[in-house]
């Protein structure tokens, strides 16, 4: 996400560290660099302005002047003023008398339905008992790819030929009474453009159900196009927040920078991938910090505690304590891992340097050693994953057969294995000294 506009912005700031006493001059050219790489990052020319104009001020002002570290503080108040420009957060509202009905709306290929999937499981992991809505006829598949996405999900599918969708989605609507569901949520049908007969089924939909939340779906990267696709459902269809989509896509992503600023609908998910997993909520304080190259230490906390099952992290816990590390917790560790979701966004969450050094290895190289480590592991039996110690010649060979590779890989992966176990060791007669001590050398 915003991989493209993070790298110029982290030279900008690189060169601007190397400078002691900053003049007028020295902060005009670097916001006149910053302004490039925002306005190529598509980010709307009006928000650009004011934002510059912001950090300008205070920049120019005597906070500056007068700080140890002008250049730091100089990034630390772009910072802040683009947390003030990407807007405060806003939670779904679930007010109300059930079931809740959430609509999603937007064009043909924005991802509409894949993102009312993503929300499902989201309000589902919450306690929520969601039900979701077929509500577009037209599209050829569009039901039964709802219809796939909720079984993964675990959340039924309603649909019913023959009804228009106002009818369909009445008809939903007391189904899910009766169900005892809480929330609906109402996947409608697309254009290729904006056009009134889609705004007037919209609103038709809208007068039978008065849902609590009209969400548009927006392709972040159709550019600045997008702006003008969320000014042009706000003044036909209430709308009361935004799920920007495909900001893994990097090329065009700034509208989601200025989209809030330029429409007044506020941002309230962000997908970030075609999995399920891959929507997170719209906080501002943390994109701003990745945008910047800060990375979201949080955000990463977070998706390692979503995906790390409790029995699992009490056994590596106990592991740890104990000393004792098997390739069968080796594994375990890979395992857990897959379920974060792709490298490339953990990366993007690790901060500076971290980030740096992550990413000096391709995302696609590093998950092609992980699947390459979990197949030799498999391909080992059980009394040899707990006792490599009895992995000969001969065995490494079969192994290697196994998993569809050569000796050479088995043996490097046993070498980060046993470099593993030599870790845990330390740690476990060091204590907090040896953790101290890690931290002190990975920095």
């Amino acid at each position: 996400m915003f991989e493209t506009l993070s790298g110029k912005l982290n030279q900008i700031f690189n060169n601007l560290r190397k400078r002691g006493k900053l003049s007028t001059d020295d902060v005009d050219a670097v916001l006149r660099e910053i302004r490039l790489a925002l306005l190529e990052a598509d980010v709307h020319y009006s928000v650009v302005k004011g934002f510059l104009s912001r950090v300008k001020t205070r920049a120019v002002g005597v906070e500056v002047s007068k700080a140890l570290n002008p250049a730091q503080l100089v990034i630390k108040i772009v910072h802040e003023e683009l947390i003030a420009e990407l807007g405060q957060p806003e939670r779904l509202n679930l007010t109300g008398e059930k079931p809740r009905v959430i609509m999603l709306v937007g064009l043909q290929g924005s991802g509409k339905t894949t993102a009312a999937a993503k929300l499902a499981a989201v309000l589902r992991s919450q306690g929520e008992r969601v039900e979701l809505v077929a509500a577009d006829p037209y599209r050829p598949a569009a039901i039964a790819q709802l219809q796939i996405l909720g079984g993964k999900v675990g959340v039924p599918v309603f649909t019913q030929s023959g009804l228009t969708p106002p009818d369909l989605v009445k008809k939903a609507h007391n189904n899910a009474q009766k169900s005892g569901a809480t929330v609906m949520i109402i996947d409608t049908a697309g254009r290729s453009q904006l056009d009134e007969s889609l705004m007037s089924e919209l609103r038709a939909i809208r007068s039978k159900v008065e849902p609590v939340e009209t969400l548009l779906v927006v392709d972040s990267m159709i550019g600045q196009e997008a702006l003008h696709v969320a000014e042009g459902f706000r003044d036909s269809v209430k709308l009361t927040g935004l799920v920007m989509t495909k900001m893994d896509g990097d090329s065009r992503g700034g509208a989601a920078i200025s989209i809030r600023s330029v429409t007044g609908v506020p941002i309230k998910y962000l997908s970030t991938g075609e999995n399920i997993e891959a929507i997170e909520s719209y906080l501002p304080d943390r994109l701003a910090s990745r945008i910047l190259g800060m990375g979201d230490i949080l955000g990463l906390i977070e998706k390692a505690e979503a995906a790390f099952d409790v029995g699992t992290a009490q056994k590596q816990a106990a592991t740890l304590a104990s000393g004792q590390f098997t390739l069968e917790d080796f594994a375990d560790q890979l395992k857990q891992m897959k379920k974060m979701g792709p490298l490339s966004q953990i990366f993007d969450l690790l901060p500076g340097d971290l980030g740096k050094a992550a990413k000096s290895v391709s995302p696609q190289e590093t998950e092609y050693r992980l699947k390459l480590t979990e197949a030799i592991i498999n391909s080992m039996t059980r009394v040899e994953r707990r006792n490599p110690d009895i992995l000969n010649a001969s065995r490494r060979k079969r192994i290697a057969t196994g998993a569809g590779t050569v000796v050479m890989e088995v043996n490097q992966v046993l070498r980060q294995f046993r470099d593993m176990q030599r870790l845990m060791k330390t740690l476990k007669k060091t204590g907090n000294k040896g953790m101290a001590s890690l931290f002190r050398n990975l920095k």
